[in-house]
């Protein structure tokens, strides 16, 4: 169940949607993959040591405090959960997407994406409101189902270069590469690959955390890396540039493209399912993260009161209550756009914690907290490079976004901070 979380998560919405989005970048995009690819590998390692030496819940935030304090380890909560929950906004967008293949009035009535992607999201909270297990049941499940529609997709184009040879593939000119183009590429890509921390939140929900862990950690990385980078090229390199960039479902039009025929519907009915495994994962953690981040008082109180199967329910409603308002509040924007704009601003949120954390791994191996070999050393300041580079990649405006909301933590880590202060002298 560990490790369908961690390839459940990955494997969710982008594999599906981000062709349409890295269309206009062409052969940049396939050089993205590879650097973001490298990228989650190490962050996967950098996350992978830090659940050994502290198999806390909370993840991000529990080794950020370890290393940097409360005040850091703030920062990232928030950052973190911003990236939840707005992560949840763009795959739950993504699923009905797919959806409009078999209702095309969601792509076409204003506003009834808008509020079927609302009720999806509430179905999915209901599901993790039961309980952590039944939440790991379904992720296991539809986990399985996702990866048999990519295994088609690979095997199609596997079919197409036998039959057409390397004329099938979209010419390599090195004019077009450009630092600029791969950059903004891979800001995008590494969408698809958040989630490689996914199975340290929980901790406290795992059996022997500190073995189970690190080993869904980087094998869930490495899987997905390997799906992403077959899938993903085949079609943007097999695919008409004019196809894709204005797909609701590019997935599915690469196999009507290539005369796939009724096996459009079937591939369009597997993507939706595939969103909606992520949606339930990534539901799961945002329920979790605020909870156990309310349990070490950095989050008021109530957002730790939990059912009496151990659900955080409060903290369920409230982050589905705020991923209801940043659907509605974008309900004019096509699904595609609206998804691509998501997905940037929940990689420039989650950026924080990534950069954070690998400089843990650096911090707490100087002082003697973890281990820290010179190869991990290594990894580690790849990673933190990594994520800042990233971070410039995603853009102007999403980085306003990012920053925006979280500035719009400080009133609340001022607020818990005096709640704090006056906890402490009552109890004196």
């Amino acid at each position: 169940m560990t490790l369908a979380l961690v390839v459940g998560n990955m494997i969710g919405s982008g594999v599906f949607m981000l062709p349409a989005s890295l269309a206009p970048y062409g052969w940049n995009a396939v050089f993205a993959w590879l650097i973001t690819i490298g990228g989650a590998m190490c962050l996967a390692l950098v996350f992978a040591r830090l659940a050994q030496a502290f198999p806390r819940a909370g993840g991000p935030f529990a080794y950020t405090e370890e290393a940097f304090g409360r005040p850091a380890g703030f920062l990232v909560a928030w950052s973190y959960w911003i990236s939840v929950w707005v992560a949840n906004a763009a795959i739950a967008i993504a699923s009905v997407s797919y959806a409009s293949v078999f209702v095309p009035a969601l792509a076409k009535t204003p506003g009834l994406a808008a509020l079927v992607t609302v009720a999806v999201v509430w179905i999915v909270t209901a599901i993790n409101c039961v309980g952590a297990r039944a939440a790991g049941w379904t992720q296991l499940w539809t986990t399985v189902l996702k990866l048999l529609p990519l295994a088609g997709v690979a095997a199609l184009a596997g079919l197409i270069l036998l039959r057409k040879g390397p004329a099938a593939i979209a010419p390599f000119e090195p004019s077009a590469l450009s630092p600029g183009g791969v950059t903004a590429a891979a800001a995008l890509t590494l969408w698809a690959l958040l989630g490689v921390e996914s199975a340290t939140i929980p901790a406290e929900q795992v059996d022997r955390p500190g073995r189970t862990i690190p080993r869904a950690t980087l094998l869930g990385a490495a899987f997905t890396g390997l799906v992403y980078l077959v899938v993903s090229s085949a079609v943007l390199l097999l695919t008409p540039v004019a196809v894709l960039k204005s797909s609701n479902a590019p997935l599915a039009d690469f196999v009507a493209y290539h005369g796939g025929g009724d096996l459009r519907l079937v591939l369009a009915a597997f993507a939706s399912i595939s969103a909606l495994g992520a949606l339930n994962g990534w539901v799961l953690l945002q329920g979790e993260m605020p909870a156990a981040m309310a349990r070490d008082g950095v989050f008021p109180a109530w957002m730790a009161k939990t059912s009496t199967n151990g659900t955080p329910v409060r903290a369920h409603l409230l982050s589905s209550g705020l991923v209801t308002i940043l659907v509605l509040t974008n309900y004019a924007k096509s699904l595609a756009d609206a998804f691509t704009f998501m997905a940037l601003l929940s990689t420039a949120s989650s950026l924080f914690a990534y950069l954070f954390c690998s400089l843990a791994v650096l911090k707490l191996g100087r002082e003697g907290r973890m281990p820290l070999s010179p190869a991990l050393a290594i990894v580690a300041g790849a990673a933190a490079i990594y994520s800042a580079w990233t971070f410039y990649g995603a853009g102007w405006s999403v980085t306003f976004w990012g920053l925006v909301l979280l500035a719009a933590g400080a009133p609340l880590y001022v607020w818990m901070r005096r709640v704090g202060r006056r906890a402490s002298e009552a109890a004196e």
